[in-house]
């Protein structure tokens, strides 16, 4: 991984949960202080699923320039790596413009990635990595796990076996480099960025935000998230495709091959998206050092009174 030159522009970062307000701040304060807005999202990235990933409307990205949004195929892997390397690519060019990048997104690797680099990890071929994946849909989660932990126990007890890349992605790395990703962890990271970004979180009241992700998820399906989860399956995207770790995707692909009724997908999805904004509430308050700390609802974050007023922040600190 290369690293970005010393004498790289400012840059700010908008972090937070699902439905907390993100991409609406992001372009509200693009507006403000002429910048861009680059997506940090995990999901975000991909072109099928706009609605089921809370892509930003084709009106929201039409208001300042987007980068980043729609640009995978649902089989492709965007892992914390790949999203740096685009980012070597698209900063630099909106610093040449006189922009000020504003990324955006809950997908907290991708955000430690930009600000504190990547480990060394050598390419893994395809060869092995086809291997290991054959090994995971022959053992089993459990078995596979169970495997892992012979080889690589740290990186088998942090990972759920159910999460399927990254249980793949430990033991490629430990089957072709002999080391646990643990060790490679500890070694010279490359790639972040040379100054510190100024940095938004948002934390939001949780009974607020758990209301919001139940409402959201009926809104998205009265938009036809579910005719896009069919569209899909029609181009013979299964449940382990990187797209599907979207929330809810997997729950109405039960569904829809009669596995289960609607309204337990739904339910399915809403709980997924509570816990994984439970998750992301904790990782971003523990993980992530901010600038500035943001909490809808009691702050009115989108008034204009409150954004001019976080513009004046923001400014202060570039």
């Amino acid at each position: 991984m290369k690293d970005f030159p010393e004498t790289c522009g400012p840059c700010i970062v908008i972090a937070g949960p699902t439905a907390s307000g993100k991409s609406a701040l992001a372009v509200s304060l693009a507006k403000a202080i002429q910048g861009e807005v680059i997506n940090a999202d995990s999901m975000q990235v991909y072109h099928d699923l706009s609605i089921l990933t809370a892509r930003p409307t084709k009106e929201d990205m039409a208001e300042v320039p987007h980068h980043l949004y729609g640009t995978f195929t649902p089989n492709e892997i965007c892992d914390a790596g790949t999203w740096l390397s685009q980012q070597h690519k698209i900063l630099p060019e909106v610093w040449q413009r006189g922009k000020i990048p504003i990324l955006v997104g809950g997908t907290g690797l991708y955000i430690r990635a930009l600000t504190q680099g990547l480990a060394p990890v050598p390419s893994i071929p395809q060869s092995v990595r086809d291997q290991v994946t054959q090994d995971y849909e022959t053992m089993g989660p459990e078995v596979f796990s169970a495997f892992l932990a012979e080889k690589d126990p740290l990186s088998a007890a942090e990972i759920p076996a159910t999460n399927r890349q990254r249980m793949i992605r430990a033991m490629e790395v430990v089957d072709h480099t002999g080391q646990p990703l643990s060790w490679w962890k500890k070694q010279p990271h490359h790639g972040g960025l040379p100054r510190a970004p100024v940095t938004l979180v948002l934390e939001p009241e949780r009974v607020w935000l758990y209301e919001r992700c139940d409402r959201r998820f009926q809104i998205m399906l009265e938009e036809g998230a579910l005719s896009q989860v069919r569209d899909l399956m029609a181009k013979g995207i299964g449940p382990d495709a990187p797209i599907c770790r979207g929330l809810g995707a997997r729950a109405l692909m039960s569904y829809l091959n009669e596995k289960i009724t609607y309204e337990t997908a739904i339910a399915q999805a809403q709980k997924e998206t509570r816990n994984y904004a439970k998750r992301q509430l904790t990782w971003f308050r523990n993980q992530v050092k901010a600038d500035i700390r943001l909490y809808p609802p009691q702050s009115d974050i989108q008034s204009s009174d409150a954004l001019n007023r976080l513009q004046t922040q923001v400014l202060m600190y570039l």
